[in-house]
């Protein structure tokens, strides 16, 4: 589950060598082998490597700070930064929220948040190319880490998903901002449902820039670390990627004209009444789907991704900050992990448990300001944040 540090081993990925013509420098910057992030330097290029693959890579928050301690150092020295992990089974499910929940330590969270949050900002405004290889579980955190950059390369392998209603949260880590941003109202669909992308349907989705097998990553890492320039990286990548319309018809494709027409309600009220007016399979199932996830966390998503289909990625990242902060001061977000990841008793008890008793003043709440003001500041903004 997105976000969740699930506990399932990982299997090391073979043959991800680059060919000895290339020289692979390690960085001091991550430390030795057993670090959570290994970094490397190849001349112009940078590669890190997310190394937990027992955690499925899922990212805490002193993996967040090496991530964005080499970014900021690579950020005016280097012309291509690789982002990929270790294992075949996940680029990255998510991140930490166990430890914000258990001990519900706000400080704790606006720690965790602010810096995940800086981070993604950060990949979205990147001076170098960043590639991130999103090769198995791209959830949440790992969502973040990936789809802000230039180019996204899923694989067969390749299972993304947003599913934070299910765990009384909601899409962040800039979701407000993609998500509105993929054709119609799919991104909604997606942010509502926890809906989960496969494969090549990632690519179709818009959601990766480039889909390729997961067999050719090495060659496709040796080739990009030999580039001289911006055009010959995408040349790269187009000759190494399959074409959108590839393979089989995208998995939503005959749902997307009722996904439109469903989702394009202006509340999740009326988008619940669209879907018992459709009456379809694909609507009723919808329906079982959606009643499963927490009503205020809905209500709150549909809002993000309206508003944050208006903003840019750093107004959109502030916004989400205020909501993450009220989340962890009070809403179902402890009560969904609870349910989902720790009791696994899959029996959150919502509240409210219904749409209808959802309170708009207390909606309106969690994206107000924050009781002392100490909102999300970037680097450029004021004093040099603190990570």
């Amino acid at each position: 589950m997105l976000r969740a540090i699930a506990v399932r081993a990982g299997l090391s990925r073979s043959g991800q060598l680059v060919a000895p013509s290339v020289c692979r420098a390690m960085s001091s910057t991550a430390g030795d082998s057993n670090s959570l992030v290994l970094t490397e330097e190849v001349g112009s290029k940078g590669v890190i490597t997310l190394n937990r693959p027992k955690a499925l890579n899922a990212i805490n928050l002193e993996m967040v700070r090496l991530i964005y301690d080499a970014m900021k150092q690579w950020e005016s020295t280097k012309s291509v930064v690789i982002v990929k992990s270790v294992g075949d089974k996940a680029f990255c499910a998510g991140g930490d929220v166990r430890a914000i929940t258990e001990t519900s330590n706000v400080e704790l969270a606006r720690k965790f948040f602010s810096t995940e949050y800086r981070l993604n900002a950060l990949i979205g405004s990147y001076r170098p190319t960043y590639i991130a290889f999103i090769d198995g579980i791209t959830m949440g955190g790992g969502v973040g880490l990936s789809v802000h950059g230039k180019y996204r390369i899923a694989t067969e392998r390749t299972m993304f998903a947003m599913p934070e209603t299910a765990i009384g949260l909601f899409p962040d880590v800039g979701g407000g901002y993609f998500l509105p941003r993929l054709e119609g109202k799919l991104g909604l669909y997606l942010g509502l449902t926890g809906f989960r992308l496969k494969g090549r349907d990632v690519h179709k989705a818009g959601v990766a820039t480039h889909y390729v097998e997961s067999k050719n990553l090495a060659a496709l890492e040796q080739q990009l670390l030999a580039t001289t320039s911006g055009a010959e990286v995408e040349s790269v990548l187009d000759r190494f990627s399959e074409k959108r319309d590839a393979g089989a018809e995208f998995v939503l494709a005959k749902q997307l004209q009722q996904i439109n027409e469903c989702f394009s309600a202006p509340t999740v009220e009326a988008i619940f009444q669209q879907l018992e007016r459709d009456g379809s399979e694909w609507a009723q199932n919808t329906l079982k789907l959606l009643h499963k996830m927490s009503p205020t966390s809905m209500v709150v998503t549909q809002k993000q991704l309206e508003l944050g289909g208006k903003m840019d990625l750093k107004t959109c990242l502030k916004m989400e900050y205020r909501l993450a902060v009220h989340h962890a001061i009070d809403s179902d977000f402890k009560e969904g992990v609870r349910a989902l990841l720790i009791d696994r008793d899959q029996k959150p008890r919502w509240n409210p448990a219904t749409l209808a008793e959802v309170d708009p003043a207390r909606i309106e709440q969690f994206f107000g300001p924050l009781p002392d003001g100490d909102e999300l500041q970037f680097e450029e903004e004021g004093p040099k944040a603190s990570l």
